[in-house]
């Protein structure tokens, strides 16, 4: 599956764009919020509208069942989980 398969691939393709630049300009070591912060800041560059730190109740056959933090949300279309890891394993791969 490539980006341009994917239904909202603009925004995924400018959030990814987005992603490279911070990490090109921090590399790995930094915290996950260090590459969050720094995530927004390009988005707000781009005027691209986003939402952070959201809670969601996620429910099961109307009955809720789990509270959520979403990381953010972009253009109210695309949800974006940010992960800092030393090395990729195939956790990060699924």
């Amino acid at each position: 599956m490539s980006v341009t398969d994917l239904k909202y691939h603009d925004i995924t393709e400018q959030i990814i764009g987005c992603a490279m630049r911070v990490h090109a300009y921090f590399g790995p070591g930094f915290p996950e919020v260090v590459y969050k912060r720094a995530l927004v800041i390009e988005l707000e560059k781009l005027n691209i509208s986003y939402q952070s730190e959201i809670d969601r109740e996620i429910f099961y056959e109307k009955k809720l069942i789990a509270k959520r933090r979403l990381d953010l949300i972009v253009e109210n279309k695309v949800l974006t989980k940010l992960k800092a890891v030393s090395e990729l394993d195939n956790r990060c791969l699924a």
